[in-house]
């Protein structure tokens, strides 16, 4: 049996897909980068389990995550997703995923890519930590810090510096896979 990391639950097999195959992997797709800030932010308060089996009712809502299809939802687009089952229907997180898409786009056409703003953080290159047990892990740390600050400067709102440190081990920018999950050396 393959060793993973200990926070997975290997009862539920999207869980276990999610982090054999994605968790980790650098990221630079911006479509994929804006699902992950919006899955993330409304995952604030809630297990990461819960948004993840929502992930494709959240697909279908929110256009394919397509930013410029999100910054131009209208009240009544906001008011549909609040009665959509298939989502976390949290009026704070819904108007958050439209403002947060207005400001990818501004963040977008200054750096010509979320992607290389982001990356641009740590030097377009992810940092490797070596971590031996989930009790290890930081909740935040001085990176995330600043990202979130900056995002927060520029008009995003749930983009904590804990949320920002959950959204760079995601897109891989950290590698946070513990040194004997199988996943380690492959991200």
């Amino acid at each position: 049996m393959k060793k993973r990391c200990e926070w997975v639950n290997l009862k539920n097999e999207l869980y276990v897909s999610y982090h054999d195959k994605e968790w980790g992997v650098p990221e630079h797709n911006d479509i994929k980068l804006f699902e992950m800030l919006v899955l993330d932010g409304a995952q604030a308060g809630l297990s990461w389990e819960t948004v993840l089996n929502k992930r494709d009712n959240y697909r279908k809502a929110f256009d394919g995550f397509d930013p410029k299809k999100v910054a131009e939802y209208s009240d009544d687009k906001e008011k549909e997703l609040l009665q959509n089952a298939g989502i976390i229907r949290n009026k704070l997180k819904i108007k958050s995923a439209i403002r947060n898409a207005k400001v990818f786009l501004e963040i977008q056409n200054e750096f010509g890519s979320f992607g290389k703003y982001l990356w641009g953080f740590v030097g377009f290159k992810t940092i490797k930590n070596k971590f031996n047990s989930i009790s290890e892990l930081p909740a935040k740390t001085e990176l995330s810090d600043k990202i979130s600050i900056d995002l927060k400067k520029r008009g995003m709102n749930f983009v904590g510096s804990t949320i920002i440190y959950a959204y760079i081990q995601a897109a891989g920018l950290v590698n946070d896979h513990i040194k004997t999950c199988f996943r380690y050396e492959e991200c």
